[in-house]
């Protein structure tokens, strides 16, 4: 499918999504001005045509009030992966229409996806192992010649992160793609999902890309008022739920107590309070007691 009838596709939906219900005439209008349109209005044949493919194409039904006259998205029902290329696609076409603004337009940059996810994507369609080489910051030496069956990818903070059946270690295991070198695709092999895995229930009870196998542990944390905000607007972890008081929200969790669990607590400094469980409190107070140390003046004696 042609690249521009996928954007068309992606406008279209978006568009809807953002009026909540729209006619068809200001429906052209809109596509009069955006750049999938090649300056060209929306005829009602190829409105027809753009939405049978569009719902075709990701899951969404546009439905039509015969009363109103207006087209609206009815159950928005789409998958994850679905809703996340359609409002990527969407920012893209956005942001293609600012050239006269770009040095006002600040982005992030987002390296490991520019080399090598479209052949790990391709490895996964096919179900075939991979081999590459990998930097560990843990390690001096580079590994050589790792080879994995690659389960799924996922992005956490701006980096894609693969999640495979080692062969020789003989487990499931994390690579980061920024890490990678020396990828190929290995003809030779094929593989299939263990029968009832799930990338999501993989990381269910995690915060971020790390994992382990202990036990879940319910997790209680003390937010001043003003980060309650953004915790609310950006939950740490589905299981999320808050008890608000006057100057500070109680949050609690089921989660699994993993180092990006610990770095992100640790990031937002003061403003939170880890009140349980135990051992995630006493993680936290060794580690600022550790970097409190790294200021102490030289020769201070330190407080145990």
């Amino acid at each position: 499918m042609a690249q521009n009838t996928i954007n068309r596709y992606i406008w279209l939906i978006d568009t809807i999504r953002r009026y909540g219900r729209i006619t068809l005439a200001e429906l052209s209008r809109q596509w009069e001005r955006s750049s999938v349109s090649d300056g060209k209005r929306l005829a009602r044949r190829t409105f027809y045509r753009y939405r049978e493919g569009a719902e075709q194409a990701f899951g969404v039904t546009i439905a039509a009030d015969r009363s109103t006259y207006e087209y609206y998205i009815e159950d928005d029902t789409q998958s994850e992966l679905q809703q996340w290329l359609v409002d990527s696609t969407a920012l893209t076409d956005t942001l293609r229409d600012t050239s006269d603004i770009a040095g006002r337009v600040v982005l992030e940059n987002v390296p490991s996806a520019r080399e090598h996810l479209s052949t790990i994507i391709d490895a996964m369609r096919q179900n075939r192992r991979i081999r590459f080489s990998y930097k560990s910051y843990m390690r001096s030496q580079r590994s050589e010649g790792i080879v994995i069956e690659p389960y799924f990818v996922k992005i956490f903070k701006q980096l894609w992160y693969v999640i495979g059946f080692n062969v020789n270690d003989d487990m499931v295991k994390t690579y980061a793609l920024d890490r990678m070198s020396d990828l190929a695709i290995l003809s030779d092999h094929t593989f299939e999902l263990p029968v009832g895995f799930s990338p999501k229930e993989f990381f269910k009870d995690c915060f971020g890309i790390t994992t382990n196998q202990n036990a879940p542990k319910r997790i209680v944390l003390r937010v001043e008022k003003t980060q309650a905000k953004y915790f609310r607007a950006l939950p740490l972890h589905t299981s999320q739920q808050e008890q608000v008081h006057d100057q500070y929200s109680l949050f609690t969790y089921k989660m699994r107590i993993t180092y990006d669990l610990k770095e992100e607590l640790l990031s937002h400094g003061s403003t939170i309070e880890v009140l349980e469980p135990p051992e995630l409190k006493t993680l936290i107070v060794s580690e600022l007691k550790q970097a409190l140390a790294l200021y102490a003046p030289t020769g201070e004696p330190q407080n145990s």
